[in-house]
């Protein structure tokens, strides 16, 4: 049967959610019809730009900017302070908006879900009608617009949700790849960040297309894994599941509140870094390898989200899956400050094998776990801090 995905995603949510409580508290200006923008204290120093409206995009204001510098660019920037309480309130009714239509939803953040609608056309018809059913109610019960992706796979769907905002259902399904997909710039491709993009630009490709139909050879020489997977996705191939969170009671994990919010990535891989040791540590000790690993993230205004990943080779080693879950804090993290970080590793082996391309070094994960095993009994002798990876100093982490 062929898959049916919606990715929908709220525009401008932030900004909308705010709009809609000045409203409802007997404002007459709607903050979205004018340049405007959610954002920190600025007294704090925390004033960057965390949401911003149509018009004030159009202004050239950018997510993540300091305020400061985004009132240059309009005289009469109005500045809204976030309310967490209402965002997660607003959130948590456009998911049960969601939930009427089927029961396999994907929070993939605050402002947005995955929806697997395979088979359900027998129930509510055609899956374009249905999207825009979907949109309208949202609209019409909340107050508020999203874009709604209708394709075959998730990556697919996200990119669709992506295309002209606001209040739009678009499609991308397998049949419109090239004619929809193929001709938009590399750097619009979901899941390739500007390093990658920049390298991509390096070697000559420029378009979606074009990765589509580059060497897969050449490109995991330059990418590694991400190489192969960036290629997929620019053919618009995707299997990967609408999967609910991992079970708590499963597995090996570790989370921590932060003292104070993070919204950088250095900070967020630091943070990443200790918790793989701690993970790494006790998965070692019950002579395992795991199998799939996620990232779990609360930000500042109280909303969890969490990604995982079926890996190819089993892993145990903190150098593994530090680097796996870094992959999927890129995948996931959209620029919010974060409170709260968590890490996990399940579906457990009794031992190790390894996939490798033919550009990848043979026995990587091995020779690591030999070396992590190593590490281990030194630090059991001696305390646990005697030795410590090279890569626990590097400046980019």
């Amino acid at each position: 049967m062929e898959r049916i995905i919606f990715h929908i995603d709220v525009n401008n949510a932030f900004l909308s959610w705010s709009a809609l409580e000045m409203l409802k508290n007997g404002s007459k200006l709607d903050i979205r019809t004018i340049p405007a923008v959610v954002g920190g204290d600025e007294k704090k120093r925390r004033g960057v730009v965390v949401a911003k409206s149509f018009p004030a995009k159009k202004a050239g204001i950018v997510t993540g900017e300091p305020i400061y510098m985004a009132r240059r660019k309009v005289d009469k920037l109005f500045v809204v302070q976030s309310d967490r309480e209402k965002y997660k309130e607003y959130s948590d009714k456009f998911y049960n908006i969601l939930c009427k239509y089927t029961p396999v939803i994907e929070r993939y953040s605050i402002d947005e879900c995955f929806m697997d609608m395979t088979g359900m056309e027998k129930m509510f018809g055609d899956p374009v009608e249905l999207a825009y059913k979907i949109k309208d109610e949202i609209y019409s019960t909340l107050g508020f617009t999203v874009n709604v992706g209708v394709a075959n796979s998730k990556v697919c769907a996200k990119m669709a949700s992506d295309f002209e905002k606001p209040n739009k259902v678009h499609t991308l399904f397998d049949n419109e790849v090239q004619t929809k997909m193929w001709p938009l710039s590399v750097n619009e491709l979901f899941m390739v960040g500007k390093s990658s993009s920049s390298k991509l630009h390096e070697l000559g490709i420029n378009t979606i297309e074009e990765l589509a139909k580059a060497d897969i050879n050449i490109l995991t020489r330059y990418f590694k894994s991400m190489g192969k997977m960036m290629h997929e996705y620019a053919n618009g191939i995707d299997d990967s599941p609408v999967e609910r969170p991992v079970p708590k009671n499963q597995g090996i994990g570790h989370s921590t509140t932060l003292p104070q919010d993070v919204d950088n990535i250095p900070d967020l891989k630091k943070v990443l870094r200790k918790l793989s040791d701690m993970v790494g540590i006790r998965l070692r000790q019950e002579n395992k390898y795991a199998t799939v690993i996620s990232v779990q993230l609360k930000n500042n205004v109280f909303f969890n989200y969490q990604h995982q990943k079926k890996l190819v080779n089993p892993i145990s080693s903190n150098e593994d899956i530090y680097e796996n879950a870094c992959l999927l804090l890129k995948d996931m993290w959209k620029g919010d400050p974060i409170r709260l970080v968590g890490l996990r590793v399940s579906d457990f082996t009794d031992r190790t094998y390894e996939q490798i391309s033919l550009f990848e070094e043979s026995g990587k994960i091995q020779k690591r776990d030999k070396v992590q095993k190593a590490m281990d009994e030194i630090n059991k002798k001696f305390g646990t801090n005697t030795i410590k990876s090279a890569a626990l100093f590097d400046s980019d982490d």
